[in-house]
């Protein structure tokens, strides 16, 4: 294999999983575990898909209120910003109760509808404010894909054979 096709090969893997990290609802949680099926090492696999997934967040944090603005003046998108609105704030128990922990909590959990997505956007339609926001939903990405990169890994399964 030549030395720019081993190139191209090296930056579409890494691209690939950049861009998965950065999509709703996958997030690193599906960026991480493809990744390591491309042959990327878990640690490198982690460090391109936490980088992908904070990306969106500054964006969703900040453009999100004049967005929905916008939108909602319009009758069409009207009833699709009050259901993102009203499904979004049914998960934001925890938020409302703790705060920041709870923030952190939330993204840092590895299931559907949790993570940097829809914590970005309960920390906007909780009006929290973005310098204890934004270390609350990148601390729990940084949980979230350390969980994933030791699942995906299988660093868990073997430190359970030590300690069960």
């Amino acid at each position: 294999m030549g030395f720019f096709q081993q190139i191209f090969e090296f930056l579409t893997k890494e691209l690939t999983v950049l861009l998965m990290a950065t999509l709703p609802i996958i997030e690193l949680r599906g960026a991480i575990p493809m990744g390591i099926s491309l042959g990327m090492s878990p640690l490198h696999a982690f460090i391109i898909s936490f980088i992908g997934s904070v990306l969106p967040v500054p964006v969703i944090i900040f453009a999100t209120r004049p967005i929905f603005k916008v939108l909602r003046e319009r009758r069409f998108f009207r009833t699709f910003i009050d259901n993102i609105t009203t499904k979004t704030m049914q998960k934001s128990g925890q938020v409302q109760k703790y705060g920041f922990w709870g923030l952190i909590l939330f993204v840092a959990i590895p299931l559907p509808g949790t993570g940097v997505w829809t914590g970005s956007l309960i920390s906007v339609l909780l009006n929290m404010r973005v310098k204890l926001a934004l270390p609350a939903i990148i601390l729990g990405n940084l949980i979230a894909g350390l969980l994933i990169m030791g699942l995906s890994h299988g660093a868990i399964q073997t430190l359970s054979i030590f300690f069960w």
